[in-house]
């Protein structure tokens, strides 16, 4: 066989040798319809040069392509020999102050951690090594394929944006030249004419879907009877399945198979039989029948050889233009107005605009060849990356759409190409002003979310296989609003303000749907049969939080928009929770001789969600109120009136009080799905925007409320309002053992509860809650993790929240509260915790977990013992409070508190009859420390005409009224210093007794200091 084909092959070059470049460009110069000239060209030359046989040739059909087909468009370009006619562009040219290097796969990339605006801005190995940043503090990663270097670019770095090499370009940018002026007319002219012709064929050709027949003016005359039978990749088949079926339909060896499975997989599609259509359909059917048992089948198309020649050069045409462009940026414009230049037929009918489109009909090595393209066209030229981007934005929801269903990977799809746009923020701000980017972005994602619920909360439970697909697929959408939102605003125009604002009732309407979603009931009896579904809500809010606190950085920056969204936020919480009491009967609570109305509702009995996040959000924009003033300056502008404390406060605390009760052991028939939750809810990936937030609601809410009122809603929600409502309660309660884990279940109950009082007047340390900054914030976070024990540098990064731009803030502060252990011969270097930050140390700082607690107690106390002091761990001494929070340190003294903290310590003293337990009396120990503090340091800073309201030394003081007349608190204190079962905690007394007579002779010596008998709280309006 093969003899008989030399000849033929030989004879065919021949004539393909002796075209002349020269003399076919001569040709086209004269004529009068240069397309037709062209096609006609590329109809009788393609198929000769590309798909002779069952194997490619690429050297060969390289070569020939050269010669026959490229070299004739140099010459016309030129108008010269292009030996001459290129380096003369070149010299002309001004070379570009960008790099824009695309990365291949696993190439080393650089991210400057002080000066990238954000870690999407890379630098490549030889731009780092020439720049300031190789000094600072850089972070090195693997590329995936696909970015570019942003050397140059004045918008991705904060300071240093050229590297050596680049700098020298920039001497003498004029900004917005117009890179035409070193081209001659006639070159201009000639490229044109070529480019658009060109241009336009190879997207014609790749995008085209007929199988067996050409674009009319591509069509031959006389037409073989020679097909290929081509496989296509997709995502859903492994090698195996695909390797097994070939062998069967085309009986090629294993090895062969392996070869064409590669190939497949690496650029998309690959013939695997040749011949007449007989004879590849054959094969075409094998395959499809053996690969639809349980999937959709292979994609297998038969392919007439002319076609796929022309594909081949098209995609080859892609390339020639790529690097054609290289030469001059004259010529790069030139491509870029070809592709942008609206077609016939209107909207969307540009090249760009249709390539895009066709993007996931096309095999991933025709995307991969034209996506690098646009990069080295669209995305370098300034001026055309503005409206690429404004297309890319007009198409977004079917670009997404289209690669929702797509089941090749983000990196093979256009829409991978948004980080490239979405990230500059210039072209951010534009899109979002002028294309409403943000509301897209969000619409697109809630219309691929439709599995609602009865009350519109997405519903994720009992998934099919495609849907979770789509669900993974589709978070790449957050990604997208991430970019977007990723550099601050530092102007705001009143457009901005406008479609920002309209972006965010779009994101107020995504978290409606997330408001209350899985909710949960208690198992009683027997042990829950299905684990839920639980994992998907997760994932969304674990995509979604940095959003969030982006969200609220933009909020942050402008004091109008601030108000707006507040409002808004406000509005969409009541429509969640309007009647937030949705039925249960509504009943009145009373202890010490105040009463407060609320609602019976069992988060043991009843419906329970972990998901808030409008609640949250709130609570977040609520900080933000009063870390800029604005709750000062402008209240009349804010519906601070109208807020219902109750209302905000509930679902936060059902939350919390969820936990407490999985703590205390009473849902462990729900099954590892909820312990799973609640470990999330305070794991450092989800706690700023779960927990912490939850936290920072109820300290709103109580700082608007009598504490009083607040404290019984409290007990009523941990269903312990009757044990501390009803004398002698706990007296009879413990009297019928029978119940032993009860009793257990409430000791925790009551142990989480004061911990919880302890968390509302302690956690201060969020801007805006407490007087701090953000690095005292992040100090403590350290002080509190090196408290546990000495750690690495990698382990303490990892217990920090990072935020969007993956950093913690901690190298700013870690040298101030830590010193560096340098490593031994063998480990690891660790920090240690400085000596005089151990003042600091708070035994129930929230973010501790239990293990964390316990470790880090007996850590300090031992550090104590070694330093021969006694081994007290009071309460550290705390920023004040900011005004919108400032009375919520009443609630340390208000009298249902008292009421609280006196019965406990009844218990202690009275120790046989009552279940009680130590760490109860510890948190009352450590709440009673917590008020002289704070009594101290509101004495030590009175101003003359102001009255210390804080009077807690003198309410513990008295004893209970008749007919009961309980002995005060400091009686019983005083007491308990001298019994012989509470040895750990006697330091503990000491000290509190210690410091209430210090507070004592201070309120004695101090000229202001009325013996004020009123009750200070402040009453509800």
């Amino acid at each position: 066989m093969a003899s008989e084909l030399e000849p033929e092959v030989q004879a065919i070059d021949r004539s393909l040798l002796e075209c002349s470049a020269e003399e076919i460009a001569g040709k086209w110069l004269q004529a009068t319809d240069l397309t037709r000239e062209l096609y006609q060209h590329l109809a009788h030359y393609v198929p000769k040069i590309y798909c002779r046989g069952p194997n490619p040739f690429p050297q060969k059909e390289d070569m020939l392509a050269q010669h026959v087909l490229l070299g004739p468009m140099e010459w016309y370009l030129c108008g010269e020999d292009p030996a001459f006619g290129f380096p003369k562009l070149e010299q002309a040219n001004k070379p570009s102050h960008l790099c824009g290097r695309v990365f291949k796969v696993g190439e080393p990339t650089y991210s400057c951690r002080d000066c990238a605006v954000d870690p999407t801005c890379v630098l490549c190995m030889e731009c780092f090594l020439g720049s300031i940043h190789r000094d600072h503090r850089y972070r090195m990663t693997t590329s995936g394929g696909g970015g570019f270097c942003d050397c140059g670019d004045t918008e991705a770095w904060k300071e240093g944006p050229y590297c050596q090499k680049h700098e020298l370009n920039t001497s003498e940018i004029e900004e917005e030249e117009d890179p035409l002026v070193h081209l001659s007319e006639d070159v201009i002219a000639r490229t044109y004419n070529i480019f658009a012709i060109m241009f336009r064929y190879a997207v014609e050709i790749l995008i085209w879907e007929k199988e067996s027949e050409l674009p009319e003016d591509l069509e031959m005359v006389e037409k073989s009877d020679t097909y290929y039978c081509m496989l296509f990749n997709d995502e859903v088949h492994t090698y195996e399945q695909v390797i097994y079926t070939l062998q069967k339909a085309v009986n090629c060896t294993q090895k062969e198979a392996i070869g064409f499975a590669t190939t497949v997989d690496r650029d998309g599609r690959r013939s695997v039989r040749y011949g007449d259509f007989q004879y590849c359909e054959q094969a075409k059917s094998v395959i499809v029948r053996n690969t639809s048992r349980q999937t959709k089948p292979l994609k297998v198309q038969v392919m007439h050889s002319s076609i796929v020649a022309h594909q081949n050069f098209g995609l080859k045409l892609l390339s020639w233009l790529g690097s054609i462009i290289g030469y001059s940026d004259g010529l790069r414009r030139i491509l870029c107005q070809v592709g942008l230049q609206e077609g016939p037929d209107g909207e969307n009918s540009s090249l760009v605009d249709r390539l895009m489109l066709s993007d996931s009909k096309l095999w991933k090595g025709a995307r991969s060849v034209y996506h690098q393209l646009f990069m080295s066209s669209l995305l370098m030229d300034l001026k055309y990356k503005k409206l690429f981007a404004v297309r890319f934005a007009k198409n977004y929801e079917r670009l997404q759409s289209d690669y929702v269903t797509d089941d090749h990977d983000r990196e093979f799809s256009v829409a991978d190409l948004s980080v490239q746009i979405f990230t500059v923020p210039s072209l951010a701000r534009m899109l979002i002003t002028e294309e409403n980017l943000m509301s897209i972005i969000i619409k697109t994602f809630m219309d691929h979310l439709r599995h609602r619920d009865a009350q519109g909360r997405f519903q994720f439970e009992r998934y099919t296989a495609l849907q979770a697909f789509k669900f993974r697929r589709v978070q790449s959408l957050i990604l997208d609003l991430k970019y977007v939102l990723i550099s601050k605003p530092t102007e705001w125009s009143d457009e901005l303000r406008q479609k920002f604002l309209e972006g965010f009732d779009a994101f107020l309407e995504l978290l409606k749907c997330m408001q209350g979603m899985d909710p949960i009931t208690r198992q009683v009896g027997q042990h829950i049969e299905m684990e839920p579904e639980w994992e998907a809500a997760f994932t969304l809010q674990m995509k979604l939080t940095h959003v969030i606190s982006m969200m609220q950085d933009w909020c942050a920056s402008d004091e109008k928009v601030l108000i707006e969204a507040y409002k808004k936020c406000l509005a969409v919480l009541m429509q969640c929770h309007g009647g937030y009491t949705d039925g249960e009967q509504p009943i009145t609570l009373s202890i010490c001789g105040h009463s407060v109305e609320t609602i019976r509702y069992c988060v043991s009995q009843e419906k329970v969600s972990i998901h808030l996040p409008v609640s949250r959000l709130l609570a977040g924009l609520h900080v933000l109120l009063s870390k800029s003033e604005v709750a000062y300056k402008f209240p009349e502008l804010l519906p601070l009136s109208e807020l219902s404390p109750p209302m905000l406060i509930e679902h936060p605390l059902r939350c919390l009080v969820l936990c407490a009760q999985v703590h205390a052991g009473m849902w462990r028939r729900n099954g590892f799905s909820l312990v799973n939750q609640i470990y999330y809810y305070h794991n450092v990936k989800c706690r700023r925007e779960m927990f912490d937030k939850d936290v920072v609601m109820l300290q709103t809410g109580v700082s608007m409320m009598d504490p009083n009122h607040f404290l019984m809603i409290m007990l009523s929600r941990f269903e312990l309002y009757q044990i501390f409502s009803t004398p002698d309660y706990g007296k009879r309660f413990s009297s019928e053992i029978t119940h032993k884990d009860v009793v257990q279940q409430n000791n925790t109950l009551i142990e989480e509860m004061l911990y919880l009082i302890i968390m509302l007047v302690g956690e201060r340390f969020s801007p805006g809650v407490g007087q701090v900054n953000a690095t005292d914030e992040i100090k403590r976070e350290i002080i509190h993790q090196l408290s546990i024990k000495p750690m690495a540098h990698s382990e303490l990064v990892k217990s920090l929240p990072e935020d969007e731009n993956k950093e913690t803030g901690m190298e700013s502060v870690i040298e101030a509260v830590a010193h560096f252990k340098k490593p031994g011969l063998t480990g690891r270097g660790m920090y240690e915790l400085k000596p005089e930050c151990a003042k600091e140390f708070n035994l129930y700082f929230y973010h501790f977990s239990r293990a964390e607690q316990s470790k880090a107690e007996e850590a300090q106390r031992k550090l104590k013992r070694q330093n021969r002091e006694d081994t007290a761990l009071p309460p550290p001494v705390l920023p004040p409070f900011c005004p919108l929070f400032a009375s919520l340190v009443n609630i340390l003294q208000s009298d249902v508190m008292l009421c609280i903290m006196g019965t406990i310590l009844q218990w202690a003293v009275e120790h046989n009859g009552y279940a009680w337990s130590e760490s109860m009396l510890q948190r009352v120990l450590h709440l009673i420390g917590m008020a002289l503090q704070e009594e101290k340091q509101h004495l030590e800073n009175v101003t003359e005409e102001h009255v210390v309201t804080f009077t807690f030394t003198q309410k513990i003081s008295k004893p209970g009224e008749a007919p009961k007349n309980s002995p005060s608190i400091l009686a019983m204190l005083e007491t308990l210093q001298n019994a012989p079962y509470l040895e750990v905690h006697k330091d503990m007394i000491r000290w509190i007794l210690k410091t209430f007579n210090a507070v004592k002779k201070m309120r004695e010596s101090s000229p202001t200091s009325p013996v004020a008998e009123t009750e200070g709280t402040i009453m509800e309006e």
